[in-house]
């Protein structure tokens, strides 16, 4: 068979040139939608209004994963053969599984795969969870997900292009102890916001005029990387560039991966389109920018004042209240301690309704906002004084998994907890839980000591783990990504939110801008035909 699976279901979907069979699409797209309804008011019947599940049209039982037929309104079970019974005795063809969205086909007597379908799939599915947000609210509307359909210029456009090969699998050689550079590099090419932005173009380095423009670096850093060029690639411009950017970093000794990182993307914020001092919409802020909450609370009137500020990573401590390193420290118990309250001292906090007398309180952050890529870095390097020379690295195993669900660490949730749910043991998040959940592409390790230290990478390609270690690529696996020592993980949201299609503000400044000056041009051209009437009318 084609790659379609199914040579029936193809006058259903249609194609190019046809829209298919609307009542069949929508009647899938219901099917679809009803499990996610469903799945979602069983996790938290006190909060969402009962979906009722259907009966089987024979046996009459309640089906909590009923099959449907999407030509009629009939739902039997697959066990007791009843779904097949009905395709057969009704002369139906397609039945689909609610759970899985797998549509299943009388003809071929196998379930089915059709790209089509999985378009469909993820695009009534997302559309329902947005939907049960409890944050989906009309004063911060998004825009609804849909499937990219390239119009009549898109593809006018795209006649001409020269596609980019998928190579992605590119070493970076050493440039004297630059290991920190390459694996950060690394990390960018293989962050799928960061690379869909540089190859589509975003920034061309051979338009832009912009000295010493990190932008330029890594425009020319993700050619490089897609390109059929097999043989390790030598960042050197990418060097030169941020010696020149940050003076701390310059020179051949050997620096701090997370310190190189930060340093990384306030430079190409600083370069990129669209950046503002508020409200930044470049490329980085879209990618890694979130917002911390801070709720200072006094203990002597329970007073909270809250705090909000940006953030760009999480940074995670591995020592506990103790001052000890906890064996088998996993990632979701450092943001247990992230997010729990903490002492502070009586000088620390000064309460604004207890008469100003200072006094003891505790405080508590919570992530506010979450960002598209979330990135952590574990405290592995501890500095007791101002001495370098006096820093230690902690070299505990800190497990984190290859998804993670990042809802009990939010601040919404945490406020729910305290509220009427604060004693229900099956607390659910008010929010489908899909909405909080990241998966992880790329992991930083540094192996050795501080001094003698070298840093190595994971990173996913295409559903493929490989390890980097400068020039050298090798084919790895998920379990051994895991087991590694951990230094920085980041991990990429699975469902993206998408805010309201407006143009951006530069985007709007510049069209104001073109409109002021065409009316300006037309005083100009007005006053100057004026004057050449009166001195015809003073020659008269």
């Amino acid at each position: 068979m084609a790659a379609s699976g199914c040579p029936h279901i193809a006058k259903h979907l249609g194609d190019v040139s046809t829209t298919g069979d609307t009542d069949f699409i929508q009647k899938y797209k219901t099917v679809v939608s009803w499990n996610v309804r469903y799945a979602q008011s069983v996790r938290n019947p006190a909060k969402r209004r009962k979906v009722f599940a259907p009966m089987c049209g024979v046996c009459d039982l309640a089906l909590s994963r009923p099959f449907a037929c999407l030509h009629c309104d009939f739902a039997g079970c697959w066990l007791e053969g009843h779904a097949l019974g009905h395709l057969r005795d009704a002369g139906h063809n397609f039945c689909a599984d609610t759970k899985t969205g797998s549509i299943f086909c009388a003809q071929c007597q196998d379930f089915i795969y059709h790209p089509k379908v999985d378009e469909i799939y993820l695009a009534a599915v997302v559309m329902t969870e947005e939907q049960q947000t409890k944050f989906q609210v009309s004063k911060k509307l998004r825009e609804p997900y849909q499937i990219w359909v390239p119009e009549a210029k898109d593809i006018l456009a795209l006649k001409n292009s020269v596609p980019i090969p998928c190579q992605a699998r590119r070493g970076l050689l050493n440039l004297g102890q630059t290991c920190f550079l390459n694996v950060v590099l690394q990390s960018f090419a293989h962050n799928p916001l960061l690379r869909n932005y540089f190859l589509s173009d975003k920034h061309n380095s051979k338009q832009c005029k912009t000295e010493t423009c990190t932008c330029c670096e890594m425009d020319k850093l993700f050619t490089e990387i897609y390109s059929e060029d097999p043989n390790p690639y030598g960042p050197i411009t990418f060097l030169a560039t941020t010696w020149r950017a940050s003076a701390e970093l310059s020179g051949y000794a050997q620096q701090d991966a997370h310190e190189f990182f930060i340093s990384a993307l306030n430079q190409i914020h600083s370069t990129s389109r669209g950046s503002t001092e508020v409200s930044c919409n470049c490329i980085i802020h879209s990618t890694f920018a979130g917002q911390l909450q801070s709720d200072v609370k006094c203990e002597r009137c329970g007073n909270i004042t809250n705090t909000i500020d940006p953030m760009l990573d999480i940074s995670l401590e591995l020592k506990g209240k103790g001052g000890e390193v906890a064996p088998g420290d996993t990632l979701a118990a450092c943001l247990r301690r992230f997010t729990q309250f903490e002492k502070l001292g009586p000088k620390e906090y000064t309460c604004s309704k207890c008469a100003k007398i200072s006094h003891e309180a505790s405080k508590r952050l919570s992530i506010r906002t979450l960002p598209p890529v979330l990135s952590f870095q574990f405290k592995r390097f501890e500095h007791k004084t101002n001495d370098k020379s006096s820093a230690r690295k902690i070299d505990a195993q800190v497990r984190f998994p290859a998804s993670i669900n990042m809802a009990p660490y939010t601040t919404l949730v945490i406020k729910d907890m305290e509220g009427a749910n604060a004693n229900d043991a099956r607390y659910t998040c008010p929010a489908p839980e899909v909405m909080y959940e990241y998966d992880l592409f790329a992991v930083i390790n540094h192996e050795g000591q501080i001094d003698t230290g070298h840093y190595t990478n994971y990173a996913c390609f295409q559903d493929e783990w490989y390890k980097f270690d400068d020039d050298k690529v090798t084919p790895s696996t998920l379990g051994a990504c895991l087991a590694s020592a951990a230094y920085m993980c980041f991990y990429v949201k699975r469902h993206l939110d998408y805010k309201p299609n407006i143009k951006p503000s530069y985007v709007q400044a510049h069209e104001a801008e073109a409109v002021r000056e065409k009316e300006l041009e037309r005083e100009r051209e007005a006053a100057r035909i004026k004057d050449v009437e009166d001195a015809l009318l003073a020659t008269v």
